[in-house]
């Protein structure tokens, strides 16, 4: 890996993120009567795009909106600008990254377009919806406002195509429902709430969620490691792995999604318990095997659309192995044009030979060619035996290369260590198929008893 390229200055980045930015801070106080600070935000929008297709759509919108005139094209012109923005961003970032580890990139495929386009005046409602927040402004919402989307979410759910958008919107009422009234808030989410707005807006236009091509992946699957990303009401877990297609081609980067609703009682390793029955592939990362796979559909953005009948536990496979030997070959999937932002970024690389440190405040960095690469140790989710402290006494590390607050970072996977003077192995997925270890059992089983207690309490509820 040439991690030199990591800290290397990106032509034009800082400039991009200025000026989205600029833009966000419009949002923060609303564009119902805006001022000089409005119109000097929509300013930089305006010439961050300057000389491409988007130019004369958004200079008209920009100057509508500082007018406090803006209707809801004018809207979608100015999300479109920052959503463009923020892919332009992805794509310099994602571009470094493939220098710095010099793997291919799959070919991109044209996404197909849906046999039908969703209800339109349901879409027209979520976008009315929106536009409305961008006028009242995050310091601006109350409870009645925010309320304006449930109605919506409702005509939304019911929809299958129409699902992803209702689950977004869904999401972001509720958030802004727990920061009513915005005027009082101590701190806004800046650029959450505008990448939340910008999505959800452009996701209300007729063809902007095409279906994505599928084909099918018959060939054998090495997992490499399990990113568990847990929320108060819900939890994910995406197991990362290199194909190798039956029919000798290429392999590539895959990736392998479960999630399930969760409730607060239910928290560390008592989260596998949720997500197990859902999906074969994690016992199969879990307990370091390769899965043989038989006309698993899966997306040209490297997603496979897991089906527990077209997959089959195979022979053990050791992650670290598997990156030694393929991973510097297998061609990175492409990213689907609404995808396209810096935090989407999650590369998986293998990093050995390097110095461990830790900062005055306790934050971890690696040492790699005499270039520092700093861990998120964060994202070290406590559902498994991986610890900062792990991390620290490693001597090779499995992890997804990030870019989080202006600079790339390393969220761990799986480390090598030495105890005892014998080199093992430790995975932040090792409990997904289950545990002996001690700690892990024990939360295991106050996760399985919390469970049974709240299916008790349900099953009363639902017989009153």
């Amino acid at each position: 890996m040439r991690t030199d390229l990591l800290a290397d200055p990106l032509d034009g980045l800082d400039e991009a993120l200025d000026a989205v930015d600029a833009f966000d801070r419009v949002l923060v106080a609303g564009l119902l009567r805006p001022g000089p600070e409005q119109a000097g935000g929509l300013a930089a929008l305006v010439d961050a795009v300057a000389g491409t297709p988007l130019a004369t759509r958004v200079a008209e919108a920009a100057d509508k909106a500082a007018a406090g005139a803006a209707g809801e094209d004018h809207f979608v012109a100015l999300a479109a600008a920052r959503t463009a923005l923020m892919g332009s961003a992805h794509d310099a970032l994602t571009a470094r990254v493939a220098d710095v580890t010099g793997r291919p990139a799959a070919e991109p495929t044209a996404p197909r377009t849906a046999a039908e386009e969703p209800a339109a005046h349901v879409l027209a409602a979520a976008r009315a919806w929106l536009c409305d927040l961008a006028r009242a402004g995050w310091r601006g919402i109350d409870h009645d406002l925010v309320g304006g989307a449930a109605p919506v979410v409702s005509a939304l759910l019911p929809d299958p195509a129409l699902r992803r958008q209702a689950t977004l919107l869904d999401g972001f009422a509720a958030e802004l429902a727990a920061s009513c009234p915005g005027a009082t808030l101590e701190h806004v989410p800046v650029r959450r709430w505008a990448d939340l707005w910008s999505r959800a807006l452009l996701l209300t236009l007729p063809g902007a969620d095409r279906t994505a091509a599928v084909s099918t992946a018959t060939g054998r699957l090495l997992p490499l490691g399990v990113d568990l990303q847990e929320h108060a009401t819900a939890v994910q877990a995406q197991v990362h792995a290199v194909f190798e297609p039956a029919d000798g081609t290429a392999p590539r980067l895959v990736r392998a999604a479960v999630s399930a609703p969760k409730p607060d009682t239910v928290v560390g390793a008592g989260l596998w318990q949720l997500l197990r029955p859902r999906m074969s592939l994690l016992a199969a990362a879990g307990e370091g095997r390769s899965v043989e796979l038989d006309a698993m559909p899966v997306t040209a953005e490297g997603d496979l659309l897991w089906d527990d009948g077209r997959a089959r536990t195979g022979e053990p496979a050791d992650p670290f192995a598997t990156a030694r030997v393929i991973l510097s070959t297998a061609a990175d999937p492409v990213t689907a044009p609404l995808d396209r932002h810096p935090s989407r970024i999650a590369v998986p690389v293998l990093l050995e030979g390097y110095a461990t440190e830790r900062a005055d405040d306790g934050a971890l960095a690696l040492t790699v060619a005499g270039h520092r690469l700093a861990v998120d140790t964060d994202r070290i989710p406590v559902a498994g035996p991986l610890t900062p402290e792990a991390v620290a006494a490693s001597g090779a590390c499995l992890g997804l290369l990030r870019w989080d607050a202006g600079e790339f970072v390393l969220q761990p996977l799986a480390v090598e260590t030495t105890v005892r003077k014998k080199t093992i192995a430790v995975h932040a997925g090792a409990w997904a198929g289950g545990t002996t270890d001690k700690a892990g059992a024990r939360a295991e089983k106050a996760a399985t008893d919390a469970v049974s207690v709240l299916r008790e309490r349900a099953g009363k509820l639902l017989r009153t």
